[in-house]
């Protein structure tokens, strides 16, 4: 059993991504820290959710970036105010729009771009289980 699920991403630009995606999808910086053994780091999420992002940022040997068109984490949101408003909102945060690799992703849903490449989806969907997919 899984309780609760942290994505961890290396970033050229903590402040940056910071800024963009505490703008871009709403979340909450749940923490950080500086220089733990060489790293900064944030985390980012809503507080008492499932999940949260931790973004690193390494003081002697940065990482560079390297997310493929499929990295992708997708967020779906059924109500379609609320999805054309998070849009707006990682549009207005810095996040370009881009053409998905998949065209399955453009039916119900937009594409965006972090200044690191790293790519999310909003779906204008509910998450439905399928065992049959």
């Amino acid at each position: 059993m899984i309780s609760h699920f942290r994505l961890a991403r290396p970033v050229s630009d903590l402040v940056r991504t910071d800024a963009m995606y505490r703008a871009g999808l709403g979340l909450i910086r749940l923490g950080y820290f500086k220089d733990h053994e060489g790293f900064d780091g944030i985390m980012l999420g809503m507080p008492g959710g499932d999940y949260h992002f931790e973004f690193t940022y390494c003081r002697f040997h940065p990482v560079i970036p390297a997310p493929t068109p499929e990295d992708l984490l997708v967020f779906y949101i059924p109500d379609p105010k609320a999805w054309e408003q998070r849009c707006g909102a990682l549009l207005g945060a810095g996040f370009v729009e881009v053409n998905s690799m998949n065209p399955y992703w453009a039916r119900d849903g937009r594409t965006f771009r972090d200044a690191d490449g790293y790519r999310l989806v909003i779906q204008c969907a509910s998450w439905i289980d399928n065992p049959e997919v």
